[in-house]
């Protein structure tokens, strides 16, 4: 028997990635961060709790709003997370993630059958690393799935290459990204899929105006998907993806550009705006073979990180 004391190495046992106590309190350090910075309208307050998709689109969204409004707005309404749900998998290496199920504030709708939950993915890149909130989305509470957890209520992350899955986690990005450019089997109906590729078809021409697409994969460092074992075997995967739209207007034509892309824009606009959007997906990806369809997206957050005028 070894005596004295024992450490626990994250990167070799598979341990729990945090403590419901610690998973807490990463969200509270999260919203007390997020709601200084959206009042002053300053990201350095919130640069050190945000990273990945939901970091781009924070960040950029607030130096913005800074460039438009530099002294912020003291009396906005503050951002509240209540009815904490935490889903933690047991895993080894880093970095490690959980998720973060809430209540928020911020729906609009008084009809309680329409109420909607912020889910949150937290992750932390080493044993002396802080907790970041990497994703954010927004779902109906039907539409969270019954996680597969062990005996003591620990769930299981699923590998980026797992085998078992219909598209693996680290194909999501890529194959998504293809399905938007030409469609086919991989994706689900859907407003985030049929409806998305549709809407583009129709507003790719009008008088004046013609728009352009790119779609890119982002799947590494900060960009990495994440995902859970659902009870059905499959999974629910957070991934990333990038989206370029270039605007381009008639000779004799102005490109009419609201505040926000001009606050973030590069280069001189003459005749065209290429627009770039980072974008955070929610979905559930089915075990190979299952009957029924593709990958379902079930939430999309997505919000302008550049521009650039040519």
């Amino acid at each position: 028997m070894a005596t004295g004391c024992v450490t626990v190495h994250g990167e070799r046992e598979i341990i729990p990635a945090a403590t419901k106590a610690e998973a807490d309190r990463a969200l509270g350090d999260f919203l007390t961060a997020y709601n200084k910075a959206d009042r002053a309208n300053d990201p350095a307050l919130d640069e050190d709790r945000v990273t990945g998709a939901l970091g781009a689109i924070d960040q950029a969204g607030l130096r913005a709003r800074r460039s438009i409004d530099p002294d912020g707005d003291p009396n906005r309404s503050p951002l509240e997370l209540t009815d904490r749900r935490f889903t933690v998998p047991k895993m080894a290496g880093w970095p490690k993630f959980f998720l973060a199920d809430t209540d928020s504030n911020r729906d609009q709708d008084t009809d309680k059958s329409k109420d909607t939950r912020w889910v949150l993915a937290f992750t932390r890149g080493g044993p002396d690393a802080g907790w970041k909130a990497a994703y954010l989305t927004v779902m109906s509470p039907g539409q969270i799935p019954e996680f597969r957890t062990d005996g003591d209520g620990l769930a299981s992350a699923v590998p980026v290459r797992d085998k078992e899955l219909a598209v693996p986690p680290a194909e999501l990005s890529e194959r998504y990204a293809t399905y938007l450019d030409k469609g086919g089997p991989d994706f689900a109906p859907g407003p985030h899929t049929t409806d998305w590729r549709e809407e583009r078809r129709r507003g790719a021409t009008r008088p004046g105006l013609s728009r352009q697409y790119i779609d890119q994969p982002l799947g590494d460092g900060a960009y990495a998907p994440l995902g859970l074992r659902t009870e059905d075997g499959g999974a629910l995967v957070f991934f990333a993806t990038r989206h370029y739209e270039k605007q381009t207007a008639a000779k004799g034509r102005d490109l009419r550009l609201e505040p926000p892309v001009r606050a973030l824009m590069r280069g001189a606009v003459k005749q065209s705006v290429t627009l770039e959007r980072t974008s955070n997906q929610a979905v559930r990806v089915p075990v190979r073979g299952a009957s029924g369809g593709g990958v379902l997206v079930l939430s999309r957050i997505q919000g302008l990180t550049g521009a650039k005028g040519d």
